[in-house]
């Protein structure tokens, strides 16, 4: 089918400039003097791209813009304007505008911008087809393969599944992916961050609640359990579930019953039930935190789900995917990382896992200035040549920390606040919670381990030189489950 380009501007010369170029390049075209006409022309044709003024007489560029996203969304509209402003550059872009061209414009370049559109235009049913089939887990390392299995195993099972892997992993990925290919694919997925609720709110948002239970409740709500019926309700951070919801929970699961906050009537639950953590869940029964009942019942089948470090291998996978999928929903073509900047990425100890990997492929997309992204095109936290080994030595625990001789002098304190503040940056920016907690916890382990180490394994000298009694050293070790030597 032939391609044609719509030309829409109330200047006559333009549209004649315009309509040179294409014709000298080959490309069919139509020409519109009003935005009004080219709408009203819709109705009987559909072009491969248009390029619109903005500022016309009747309908403005922008609101033609808009109706022709909402009938035609993947429609390459490419908006021009004398008035090169901030304003028009982001609501075009806001609007869906494959491209911004300001005037005076070089007829080449526009033309190019008009074939790079058309090329767009040609592949878009394929990419559309694409992109919505477009897999939620992607892998070649052993460990990925491992978890494709455990899926393909239990695509006929509604057993209940423990998923647990470091925040930004993809857990919730592989529970979608769990229940897409589950007997169960027709049916709802509602999946639920229990650290992310109020823990007064939690117990209605499970269970839902009747009308006058609190103060609030005009009327009755169901719950996720009600909204997952038939189908798979995803409890995600379900470490952090309060102890009392522990119980209700492990009720629903023993049974198969439930009842709203204020109801008497027993409601039947057929829901499979798949949780997911990053904490250690085992440590947490030992402390009480969490029912050894209820880590038993969701415990059935785990799956653990490797960190993006742990399969670096992985990386230029996931990064092209990443690309493709950014650059096509924003209506762009996906750039592309050169060697030496694939290599900086593929190096990187991503704290945040793939969240962290997948937040850089869109900063890139929007960001970096050209199609090819260079190494000095990264943000500075990948293209610093000490930067991966100053992150690792953040995240490599303890032990290696305590036996490493510090530097001396007061640019340790520069150092390693700097290291401190800049991994809480990057687990902030892959929506982790709980961070104080856990870094308070490696720290009071470094320290713990450095005393210990300095003194030659004495316990009491340590306390002293750290501040501690005896007493809370040895409670401190039982608490964070270190295995040390006495003194």
């Amino acid at each position: 089918m032939t391609q044609t380009v719509w030309i829409i501007d109330d200047d006559k010369a333009i549209r004649w400039v315009l309509e040179k170029s294409l014709a000298r390049s080959g490309i069919a075209y139509t020409s519109f003097p009003t935005a009004d006409d080219a709408l009203n022309a819709l109705y009987d044709s559909t072009p491969s791209v248009i390029i619109s003024d903005i500022r016309m007489p009747g309908t403005d560029g922008l609101k033609f813009l808009a109706k022709v996203k909402q009938e035609h969304p993947d429609l390459p509209v490419i908006v021009m304007t004398a008035h090169s402003d901030l304003d028009s550059a982001v609501a075009a872009f806001q609007g869906g505008a494959f491209e911004y061209l300001p005037k005076p414009f070089d007829v080449d370049q526009a033309v190019a911008l008009i074939e790079r559109a058309l090329a767009e235009s040609r592949s878009s049913e394929n990419d559309n087809e694409a992109a919505v089939d477009m897999p939620t887990l992607l892998g070649q390392a052993p460990a990925m393969q491992d978890v494709f299995r455990a899926i393909g195993r239990l695509s006929q099972s509604s057993v209940t599944v423990l998923i647990t892997g470091e925040s930004g992993s993809g857990k919730e990925r592989v529970a979608e992916a769990l229940h897409r290919h589950s007997v169960r694919a027709g049916k709802p997925f509602i999946a639920l961050n229990t650290a992310a609720i109020p823990k007064d709110l939690l117990e209605s948002e499970l269970f839902g609640h009747e009308k006058g239970a609190f103060t609030g409740a005009l009327g009755t709500r169901r719950g996720r359990f009600e909204e997952a019926e038939g189908g798979t309700l995803f409890l995600d951070e379900i470490g952090d579930m309060p102890t009392e919801l522990q119980t209700r929970l492990l009720r629903v699961l023993s049974d198969g019953h439930f009842y709203r906050v204020g109801g008497h009537t027993p409601i039947k639950a057929n829901v499979r039930v798949i949780a997911a953590t990053h904490q250690n869940l085992e440590e947490h029964v030992k402390q009480g935190k969490f029912r050894e009942d209820l880590f038993h019942r969701l415990n059935v089948i785990r799956l653990r789900l490797p960190a993006l470090r742990e399969r670096n291998e992985d990386i230029p996978l996931l990064t092209r995917h990443f690309l493709a999928r950014s650059a096509a929903n924003l209506g762009v073509e996906p750039k592309r990382l050169t060697e030496a900047a694939m290599e900086l990425v593929r190096h990187y100890p991503f704290p945040g896992n793939v969240r962290q990997l997948e937040n850089l492929c869109q900063w890139i997309t929007v960001m970096a200035p050209g199609q090819t992204v260079e190494a000095t095109d990264l943000p500075p936290e990948f293209r610093n040549e000490h930067e991966p080994a100053a992150s690792e030595a953040v995240t490599s625990g303890s032990v290696a920390v305590a036996t490493a001789a510090p530097p001396a002098g007061p640019a340790v304190a520069g150092d390693w606040t700097q290291l401190l503040a800049r991994e809480v940056s990057q687990r902030l920016a892959a929506g982790e919670t709980g961070i104080i907690d856990d870094l308070t916890a490696r720290f009071e382990s470094t320290c713990i381990r450095s005393g210990l180490v300095h003194t030659g394994g004495r316990k009491v000298e340590a306390a002293q030189l750290l501040g501690w009694g005896r007493n809370t050293l040895t409670r401190k070790i039982q608490e964070l489950g270190l295995e040390l030597g006495s003194e």
